[in-house]
């Protein structure tokens, strides 16, 4: 059920690479960005297309194994995307007009966000907890998984809020707001273009890690049901 949703969004990420990296945002307003994203959403064939894309890119990744495709693929992009996340949390900060932003929103939406993520994160964090080694310890890593978890809300705060109350854009817009925002923030940067076909490419990725992580418990519910092959299941 939650893949009929991530699946999509993992699309839309998908396509905002090609979308930034065309420049189909250079020199719109907000109204502008808000009605690029219309657009994508008023043509169901090219969701469609972008999400069968994810789809069959995640079931790749789980057909190279647990160690050689979804770790190794994952640590390096997530280490990418933190990366870039300071910057732009650095960048928002600054922004002129967003320090209404700031005030007591960022961590009640972090908090908020990180609650969210772990409590419906807790099959995949299941999934691979089982995978473990016997030498680590389960309290470390839950631990590790829940700074991190909290860390990178805050910092997806810092980058979203103030630059809403910069923009003029309404904050509750939902999953939306990404895909709204942040071409609005990318436009007003040095780079913009680069920096922001950079950010979509390592959100694909890091979309393409949970869709994987849920594959991942489909594939092995396959093999240990069948005997079956991981790139059988």
């Amino acid at each position: 059920v939650l893949m009929m949703f991530y699946t999509t969004v993992a699309g839309w990420l998908l396509l905002y690479v090609f979308k930034m990296a065309k420049g189909d945002f250079v020199g719109l307003d907000a109204d502008g960005v808000a009605g690029e994203f219309g657009s994508v959403l008023a043509n169901p064939g090219l969701m469609t297309v972008f999400m069968l894309l994810c789809v069959v890119f995640c079931f790749s990744i789980c057909a190279m194994g647990l160690q050689n495709g979804v770790e190794k693929i994952t640590k390096m992009m997530m280490v990418c995307l933190l990366f870039l996340m300071v910057v732009l949390a650095i960048n928002s900060v600054r922004m002129e007009g967003g320090r209404p932003g700031l005030v007591g929103k960022v961590v009640f939406a972090a908090l908020g966000q990180s609650f969210f993520t772990l409590s419906i994160g807790i099959g995949a964090m299941a999934i691979f907890g089982s995978y473990i080694d016997k030498e680590r310890s389960l309290t470390g890593e839950a631990i590790n998984v829940l700074v991190l978890d909290t860390l990178v809300a805050f910092m997806a705060g810092l980058i979203i809020f103030p630059a809403c109350a910069a923009y003029g854009i309404e904050a509750g817009q939902g999953p939306s707001l990404i895909f709204i925002t942040l071409p609005n923030v990318f436009n007003h940067m040095a780079g913009g273009r680069f920096w922001g076909t950079l950010f979509f490419v390592f959100m694909t990725f890091a979309a393409a890690s949970t869709v994987t992580a849920v594959f991942q418990n489909i594939v092995s519910f396959a093999t240990d049901l069948t005997g079956c092959s991981i790139k059988k299941a």
